[in-house]
Order: C-alpha cells, then structure tokens, then sequence
C-alpha cells in the first residue's frame, strides 16, 4: 500500500470539512475532492499532503514557498479555509504532560541566543533590506509599515495611514519645538510627520541600512537638515545625556525579545523627561501564553519573514512597562484596523506580482510566495483574534507638584503631561491648533 492510499481517505475528509469547494491533485494524477473547485491543492511532494491531513497550516506554508506544494485559487479563498484544517487553538500554547515543558524550555533557549546586537542588526536587514522597491509596490506613497488607522469606513489606505500618523501625535501631544524620538523609524513617515506638522526636532534610529538611507535622502530632498536626523542605531546605543520630550515606538518591540522588554522600557524610561510621553504601538499575541501563533505559523514567519520576532500578550507588554518604570495611562486596541490594513497589502501585492518577480530577480518565486502567505495569513489572524494590536501610551512621572492638590487647570497628581482624559484626542479643533502651531515653528528654525 503507497503512502498516497494511505493518506487518501484522511485527505478526503479534511477537504470535505472546508467551507468552499476544494480538492487535491496528487502526484499519480489523481484527484479528490470538488470536482469544480474554487480552491486546489497540487501536490508535488507527499510530504505536502501528510501536512494537509495534520492540518500543519505553518508546515504546509513551508511547502508552498519550497515548491512541493503549489495552490490553485486566490488568497481571500485560502484564508477562508485555512482555519478549517486546524486541529487546535493557535492562541494556546502546547499542552501536556510532555510538550509544555519542552516547548517552555525551547522558547527560553531561543529567547536568550536571537537578541545580541549583531543579531538583532542581522535579523532586521534580512526582512526590511529585501528591496525598497518591492516595499514600495504594496505600502502607501509614504511606506508606512503599520497599522493604519480607519477613522471612517471610506478611507483608503493611503488616508488610514496619514490618519494612524496623526492619532499618534495627537496621544502624544506634540508641540513645537520639542525633542522627539522615533525608535524604529521604517521609511521616516512618522519622523518627518511629526517635524513637518508639529514643527517638532525629530530623530529617529534604525538599524535597516536601506532604511537609514532612504530617510537621510527624504530629509535633505525636504530640506529638513538641522530639524531632523536619522541614525543607524541600536536603541541600547542612544545617547542619554539630553532627555527626549516624546517618544513612539512603532513595530519595534515584536523585535525585542520577551526578555528584553523590561530593559527595552528602561531605556526608554531613560531617554524619556520627567512627565514626558512615550507611546508603544506593537503587535501581541491572542492568548495569554503563547509566544508565537500554533500550528507552525509562527515557526514558518521566523524562518521566511521575521527571523528573531517575538510576540507577547498585551497583559505582558504592559507589566514589562511597569517594570520599567513607566506608567501606563492610556491603551487602544487596533486589531480590527490591522485585519484591514493587511488585506490592503495583500490585494496590491497580488495585483503586482509581475513587478515583484522583475524587482526582485533571483530566488524571486521564494520570497514573492512567503509574502502572499505572510500578508494574507496575518490579516485572516487579526480577523480571528489571533493576533492584535495595541497602542499604549506610557509616561515617566514627574515628582508631585508643590501644591494643595487644588490648583486649576489640571489634576494636580498627574505627575506627567497626560490630562488623564481622553478630550484632547479627539478634539474638533485638534486640527487647527495644530496647524497653528507648525506656523510657529516654521517662524524659525530648529535644532536637534
């Protein structure tokens, strides 16, 4: 008896339990299944098919992008039916009275050997310095590599992102003239928003070289020398000596390592004023435990995608906040704007693959195929709650005031520039006072 006849009978029915019409194309030439499917399998491998029946969706992933495995139909279809070849919550970590301690002891060993300087500077060029150009094909006009923010059902991307940019500024009430720190930069959005609009003195630090040139281009085509500047750095190498007013931290810390979180906070805490803002917009974990998504999806995104990434409850983002020291005063969930911001990605990409494989030249295929699965996968997770997204706004307390506690204006133990309200946010005249201000700062310029 082959393995094929072996494997038949399970294949047969995790196909009949998806919820569109699928089948499966065999080496020998047969076919299970649909007989007009709107989704197909081809195997080429047979380890391909033993991973359909396990319902190894990351395993499966693998033999896609390696070519034992090709897919026959879009990727709003396989979405659609992937979470039906599941056999577990991907939002739990493996249980048992054996699997529990080795995937814990697994994830202790790998979370204290990624995150050395050189490997955390490694791990970072291999996803963000692919290629510029092929960022470019499906990110917005500005290459903004976050969440975007849809304030109304009607926006486009390009809208959401401008919109994302702004609501963080506005949570860190930006003023002009103060000193503003972007960990993480990307392709220079938010630093140059934040200069540009809120006539802030901007700097951000990367350690993607593509990125870092790219920016420092952006600044000198703007004319924004003197106002804004872009480093090459570590974020355990800034400077500490000239506290910043403002910090964000964008899809930074998924970069961090759970270990390093607590540090990772301190240091902010460090470069952050007494009662100075910082904000932190990551992306965690649906469940409580799990280190990554199951069913191999988080092996398949470190392996092709985020080498070194890491992903922790929001419940432990924050506790690492307060073992940094900082005061979280302020938390947004964003999940259901990250579901709709990746399948924006995904739908250009696929609209561009032609593009994409001339860009990218040799071992194009590879990474084209990981990203169609990694773009479209993430957003059915965010859909699915397996993923999130949260901004959290933190402070540094100040000392108290030297006060009764009943002076006007503002809660006398605030102890940081937070009203401990939520009004200036959404302000209608938010706004105009903005563009008030950035006419004030161009009045003169910056340094910083």
């Amino acid at each position: 008896m082959t393995l094929s006849s072996l494997l038949r009978s399970p294949a047969e029915q995790q196909i009949a339990g998806l919820p569109l019409p699928c089948s499966v194309a065999l080496p020998d030439g047969q076919r299970i299944g649909a007989p007009q499917p709107r989704l197909s399998f081809v195997i080429r491998d047979m380890r391909a098919l033993l991973h359909l029946t396990q319902g190894a969706i990351g395993r499966l992933a693998e033999d896609y992008v390696e070519g034992r495995l090709e897919i026959e139909g879009n990727m709003h279809d396989l979405m659609a039916a992937a979470p039906a070849l599941l056999r577990s919550d991907p939002t739990q970590e493996a249980q048992g009275w054996l699997m529990g301690p080795i995937s814990r002891t697994r994830r202790t060993i790998w979370e204290h050997t990624h995150h050395s300087r050189a490997k955390d500077a490694a791990q970072i060029q291999h996803h963000y310095d692919i290629s510029d150009d092929f960022y470019a094909l499906w990110l917005d006009p500005l290459r903004v590599y976050s969440c975007g923010y849809f304030s109304t059902p009607d926006m486009s991307l390009a809208e959401a992102q401008q919109a994302k940019l702004d609501h963080i500024c506005k949570k860190l009430m930006l003023r002009s003239g103060e000193r503003f720190l972007d960990v993480g930069a990307g392709w220079g959005a938010l630093l140059l928003w934040a200069a540009e609009h809120y006539g802030v003195a901007a700097t951000g630090i990367t350690l993607s070289k593509n990125q870092h040139a790219y920016v420092n281009r952006l600044i000198e085509q703007k004319g924004l020398q003197g106002r804004v500047k872009m480093l090459l750095q570590d974020y355990r190498d800034v400077d500490e000596s000239a506290p910043f007013d403002k910090i964000a931290s964008v899809g930074m810390c998924e970069h961090v390592g759970r270990p390093n979180l607590p540090v990772y906070f301190a240091k902010i805490r460090r470069l952050l004023r007494p009662g100075g803002l910082m904000m932190n917009h990551s992306i965690t974990a649906g469940g409580a435990d799990n280190p990554e998504v199951g069913g191999g999806m988080g092996d398949f995104i470190d392996r092709y995608i985020f080498p070194g990434g890491q992903l922790v409850h929001v419940s432990v983002m924050m506790e690492a906040m307060t073992r940094g020291n900082l005061e979280p005063v302020d938390a947004e969930c964003l999940r259901p704007h990250y579901a709709r911001t990746l399948w924006h990605w995904a739908d250009a990409l696929e609209a561009h693959l032609d593009e994409a494989r001339r860009i990218l030249g040799k071992d194009a295929e590879k990474v084209i195929r990981a990203y169609r699965l990694y773009l479209a996968g993430s957003a059915m997770g965010f859909e699915r709650g397996w993923t999130s997204l949260f901004q959290i706004l933190a402070s540094r307390p100040a000392e108290l005031p030297k006060t009764d506690g009943r002076s006007a204006g503002r809660i006398a133990s605030a102890r940081s520039d937070y009203p401990f309200n939520r009004t200036y946010m959404y302000a209608e005249n938010a706004a105009a006072h903005r563009v008030g201000e950035v006419q004030h700062a161009h009045n003169g310029p910056l340094t910083g």
